[in-house]
């Protein structure tokens, strides 16, 4: 504390401008040789301690010396209100360096007998996902490595509770009713339980609630229903439990088969680590550290007795995962964070969904602060207060992400000087700042951040989350839970639906560049400043513009997304079996990796019908043939790379295909890893500057285009369904004898969803056996790897050109490998 304030006072000293354009580019030649050649732990916090001393320096600088004077209100209440958003921003920088300055990295879990483990009960809970998205999460979790009579799965179904079946509503009635009779008979083919209730209150919290009223583990796993966990999952949680009886969470990352819509968009999903990634890889972990790991809603182990003594989940805001962390956080339990990737989700796939999303976790953060705030909740910890304060208060960032893109125009268009200083005093402590900033951020997460596309997630997110944060602080309890849309199709590009304040915004930052071209090039009386507040419209400009190509949708490559995976297996086609490499899977298709020679007589040019057998993973039990059809050869030299659909599943399929699709999480673990490739400041600056003078040619090229229409209503209020399946959802056959005895509390007549129904048995149905129209035929797809690339360069396109080699060159080993399945 000593050399704190010490520090602080002789922080606070006056200095010459040259002076302190002098102190910032040591500090800043000091970092980068503690970065090359004397990085490490020890290092890291001198390197952070350097750049937050520059950073320091220029927060003095701007409270005192740049404020406008009071005697001219208008430009001093600007002024004022661009200082608080430069200071909201330092405060979540200096909050995250704390939190995440030494992030902490557990050890596996002890391993115990099967005798010693917990009980374990598995909620699913389902508002109105398709049954095929349903029986792929229930089949994987049932083949959890865990002893089978010590694992419950339950399907908790909010879309067929009584309620819903007595909707005034005929239709909707009758099918909350043959949504009750689906489930029911779905989850007892697979072994799990179905579960349903009265009311649908208190959103997916009180599902949850529902549930604990009848489940008894001693552990509660808690998965969205499109988040499939991998047979691991438990064996690399659940011991955890018995190092601290204190523990009441263990939460795993969220990890995803497909792109959002930005890394769609913009083309970055194989070779960009994701958005979350940040937050799960170096957050979540930081947090770790200090007691602050939160609940994230799925992928999550909670203790039974800690949810008993809070009185279950909470269901106070719309955020009741946060909201239970926070809770008994404040009881004296403990948390941990795992730090692998054990399930595999679902992102939202349009602009209009994901911005649904984003407004949902804003408002229920913000519900949480104001009406639980950290600061004042007894039993936290002051580092847990501010750990729980630096996640709420971070949703904030829509208010000054607007001042900072539109304050350049009161400058340019109206002569408001909100930021007094020279253009000296702007690059000694200005230009600097930002680039110390830069460096820091860049050095705490390059692997899982490229520069600048954080301005660009909040940005596109702050149009609309602004609106969500005014209308909560306005009334703290009138937000409700509504579920994220996901599954929409997307055949055709498209210009989102949430496109227009984009346009209008980019449109209105293009007149500021002009205008203050013009008038720093003829106006007499403008000085230097005018030039570098352009230069700072130009960069919104270029924000902006990267965000109309998020606006225009490309059109989806693959209807289901699929997994890059190393398993061993043997095909059966024309009465030859042949082992193979299965390569990569999804839930329509897989593409394996044979001897050419061993192909079958006339394969590639006609449909051959066979079964694919795999090769379970160590511990697991051998699964039934998967009925697959071959319908595309590619050879390279030796070798051929054969993409088999699955066509109709049958449940007992979805036994088969869970088995084979995650089986082993290392899987989702390399995928990740091969995008976490350190960008650099100046490669990430170049191809952020490319795509904002690129993307904004798409977007007007499809809002020019004759079907340039969305692909759905918009949705910015998170008002839309979690789940539309696809018209043509993979559909089965036969139902497997049940893993495990079932007995639905809700009992239903029993029945087959339709998408399942066609070869049940009669004893099964409890009926005579129906017959089901043919499932409609299902177009060939585009294999994943072969998206198409950009459109050939000009030969003195250096910029583009070399911004292509660098970022598909991860693709290059993939290439001309038919790998692709749809």
């Amino acid at each position: 504390m000593g050399t704190t304030v010490a520090g602080l006072v002789l922080l606070s000293q006056p200095v010459g401008t040259q002076n302190q354009l002098a102190m910032s580019l040591a500090a800043m030649a000091a970092m980068i040789v503690l970065w090359l050649f004397l990085d490490g732990p020890r290092t890291r916090f001198v390197f952070l301690a350097l750049g937050s001393l520059v950073v320091l320096r220029y927060i003095l600088w701007r409270v005192t010396d740049t404020l406008p004077s009071p005697g001219d209100p208008v430009s001093f209440g600007f002024g004022l209100l661009l200082l608080v958003g430069e200071l909201y921003c330092v405060f979540i920088l200096f909050v995250s360096l704390i939190i995440n300055a030494d992030p902490l990295r557990r050890p596996p879990p002890p391993v115990a007998s099967a005798a010693e483990l917990p009980s374990v009960d598995v909620f699913v809970p389902t508002y109105n996902e398709d049954a095929a998205i349903l029986a792929m999460t229930l089949a994987a979790a049932r083949q959890i490595n865990y002893p089978p009579d010590k694992l419950t799965v339950w399907l908790l179904d909010d879309g067929g509770t009584d309620q819903k079946c007595a909707d005034p509503n005929p239709k909707k009635a009758e099918a909350a009713r043959e949504r009750r009779r689906d489930l029911t008979a779905l989850a007892e083919a697979l072994g799990c339980r179905y579960l349903t209730r009265a009311r649908n209150e208190h959103a997916k919290a009180g599902n949850l609630n529902n549930g604990l009223a009848f489940a008894t583990g001693e552990i509660v796993v808690v998965l969205d229903a499109d988040h499939v966990p991998f047979r691991s999952f438990l064996s690399e949680t659940v011991g955890y439990f018995a190092e601290d009886p204190k523990l009441f969470l263990v939460q795993t990352p969220h990890a995803f088969l497909n792109p959002d819509p930005i890394e769609r968009n913009l083309r970055t999903f194989e070779r960009m680590p994701s958005e979350n990634e940040m937050f799960y890889a170096v957050t979540q972990r930081g947090l770790d550290k200090w007691n602050g790991s939160f609940f994230c809603g799925s992928a999550a182990l909670l203790r039974r007795t800690a949810l008993d003594e809070a009185g279950g989940f909470s269901g106070i805001t719309i955020t009741e995962d946060c909201e239970t962390a926070f809770e008994l956080h404040s009881r004296g339990w403990t948390s941990a964070y795992v730090d692998k990737p054990l399930i595999a989700g679902l992102q939202p796939e349009t602009l209009s969904a994901f911005i649904g999303q984003r407004s949902r976790w804003c408002q229920g953060m913000f519900q949480i602060l104001l009406l639980k705030n950290p600061v004042l909740q007894k039993g936290l910890k002051p580092i847990q207060k501010i750990a729980y304060l630096f996640s709420m208060t971070f949703w904030f960032f829509p208010v000054p992400r607007l001042i900072f893109m539109f304050a350049p125009l009161l400058h340019i268009f109206f002569d408001l000087k909100i930021f007094v200083a020279s253009v000296d005093e702007s690059i000694a402590y200005t230009a600097t700042y930002i680039v110390i900033n830069l460096m820091m951020q860049n050095y705490v997460y390059g692997k899982f951040r490229w520069p600048f596309v954080s301005e660009l997630y909040e940005y596109v997110q702050g149009l609309y989350l602004s609106k969500a944060i005014v209308s909560v602080i306005w009334s703290p309890r009138k937000p409700t839970f509504n579920v994220t849309d996901k599954g929409i199709s997307l055949d055709h590009d498209h210009l989102s639906s949430a496109s227009l304040p984009f346009f209008a915004v980019y449109g209105l930052l293009a007149a500021g560049c002009a205008v203050a071209a013009w008038r720093y090039l003829f106006e007499p009386g403008v000085t230097n400043l005018m030039l570098v507040v352009g230069l700072w419209n130009f960069f919104n400009l270029l924000t902006a513009g990267a965000a109309l190509g998020v606006c225009a949708e490309r059109r989806q490559l693959e209807r289901t997304p699929s997994l890059a995976i190393s398993r061993r297996g043997q095909i059966t086609l024309a009465g030859r079996a042949v082992d193979v490499s299965i390569e990569r899977v999804s839930a329509e298709a897989c593409t394996v990796r044979l001897p050419a020679a061993l192909l079958p007589t006339g394969a590639g040019h006609r449909a051959l019908t066979g079964a694919l057998t795999v090769v379970p993973v160590a511990g697991a039990r051998a699964a039934g043939a998967l009925p697959v059809t071959l319908e595309g050869i590619d050879r390279a030299k030796d070798e051929a790379f054969a993409r088999l659909s699955f066509g109709r599943l049958r449940p007992q399929d979805y036994v088969a295909l869970a088995g084979l699709m995650y089986g082993d999480a290392e899987a989702m673990r390399r995928f990740q890893m091969r995008r976490r490739r350190h960008k650099d400041i100046l490669t990430g600056t170049l191809q952020f500057i490319w795509w904002g003078l690129s993307e904004p040619f798409r977007a007007a090229r499809y809002a020019l285009a004759a079907d340039a229409r969305p692909a759905a209503a918009p949705v910015l209020d998170g008002t839309s369904p979690i789940y539309d399946a696809p018209e043509q959802a993979p559909t089965g056959a036969n139902l497997p004898e049940p893993l495990l005895p079932s007995a639905p509390l809700r009992p239903a007549p029993q029945a087959v969803p339709a998408a399942l129904r066609e070869a049940v048995p009669a004893e099964a149905q409890g009926a005579p056996q129906a017959s089901v129209q043919a499932a409609p035929q299902v177009a060939p797809q585009v294999a994943p790897h072969a998206a198409p690339h950009a459109p050939a360069r000009a030969s003195n396109d250096w910029v583009g050109m070399m911004l292509d080699y660098e970022n598909e060159r991860a693709l290059a080993g993939r290439a001309g490998r038919g790998a692709g399945t749809a």
